[in-house]
């Protein structure tokens, strides 16, 4: 059974390359991998993948289509039997995401969260650099923005809102 983790420095499968480029429904300029809701993929000799992922926050509604979109990318490419475990411990964190995850959610005009202290607390966001403009004269509209996992936040200076995804 070969085992293909994100772990730097192990092999990586062709299941996991499949799987790795399944892009976020709800975020659709990022994949899983992207996010670091990959968490591991085995496969076998006998066309058999285990896949295992992380919802953002433990009510995710992408988590079902991300499900799917796993299993038909997989199935697609000739893997006979796919199954996708949601593992919820450790819980993720935004620490997980990639910097081209955040690099692409800027550019996609969703500010991207501030990684957490090296003591792991999740720093108090005063201000929010606006992705558009790149002000920080911003201020929270709302705690919720278009999903659950973002906040509404508008820029002072563009008077552009925007989203900001919550560190977690």
């Amino acid at each position: 059974m070969v085992t293909a983790t994100g772990s730097v420095g192990e092999s990586r499968s062709g299941a996991w390359k499949i799987a790795a480029d399944v892009l976020d429904p709800e975020l659709p300029v990022v994949t899983i991998a992207d996010l670091g809701i990959l968490r591991d993929v085995t496969e076998d000799d006998q066309g058999r993948v285990h896949v295992q992922i992380t919802p953002t926050y433990s009510g995710c509604p992408a988590m079902e289509t991300i499900s799917t979109d796993l299993v038909d990318a997989l199935t697609q490419a000739g893997y006979q039997h796919v199954d996708v475990e949601f593992v919820l411990a450790p819980a993720w964190t935004t620490d997980w995401m990639t910097d081209e995850a955040r690099t692409k959610l800027a550019a996609y005009g969703i500010a991207p969260p501030h990684p957490r202290g090296a003591d792991g607390t999740v720093p108090l966001t005063l201000a929010v650099r606006c992705p558009q403009c790149g002000s920080l004269d911003t201020r929270e509209s709302s705690r919720f923005g278009s999903t659950a996992c973002k906040s509404l936040w508008v820029c002072q200076s563009c008077r552009e809102p925007f989203d900001h995804f919550k560190a977690l």
